[in-house]
């Protein structure tokens, strides 16, 4: 009798331990599949390559750092192509202290210089109407958006980080 219940539990505890298992691997599976601008850098955290803050690169390369929303916080950067992703959680709109508004979209890109972010995909600006911003550059104070036509803004307006309200569209 013994025996058999032996036989019962280790069996009992292999089908428990095999469906944990497989349950732990569904729960890493779909949270990698969650985490689409986290997952690189975590990636990059395990490989022992700690990514700086985006306040950090972007003091680096002489940018303002309330230039994105506060909970933009994620981003890949090729230092090679010198290409940036910056992911945000929702598209929304951040109001400057000059009152302009940018929108963003959830992925904005663009290629990386000193004082200057070059290619511009993701981000809009209302000069009459929403205008989609396809350079931005920096020049001592002020900082110049080009969206067709070059708009010149106080550059103070945009050192200090805040938040973004959620819209329905980009």
């Amino acid at each position: 009798m013994d025996q058999i219940m032996n036989k019962v539990g280790s069996y009992w505890i292999g089908r428990r331990a095999d469906k944990e298992i497989s349950s732990v691997g569904d729960d890493i599976n779909s949270l990698s599949s969650s985490i689409e601008g986290g997952a690189k850098w975590l990636v990059n955290k395990f490989k022992g390559k700690m990514q700086k803050p985006l306040i950090d690169l972007l003091k680096e390369y002489d940018l303002p750092i309330g230039l994105f929303p506060q909970d933009a916080t994620h981003y890949e950067f090729n230092e090679e192509t010198r290409k940036l992703t910056v992911f945000i959680p929702e598209v929304c709109e951040v109001g400057y202290r000059d009152s302009s508004v940018l929108r963003f979209s959830t992925t904005v890109t663009g290629y990386l210089e000193k004082g200057k972010l070059s290619d511009i995909e993701g981000i809009k600006t209302k000069v009459l109407i929403w205008a989609k911003v396809t350079c931005l550059s920096t020049e001592g104070s002020k900082i110049h958006f080009t969206t067709g036509v070059k708009k010149t803004r106080s550059r103070s307006a945009y050192e200090v980080l805040r938040g973004g309200i959620v819209v329905d569209k980009f």
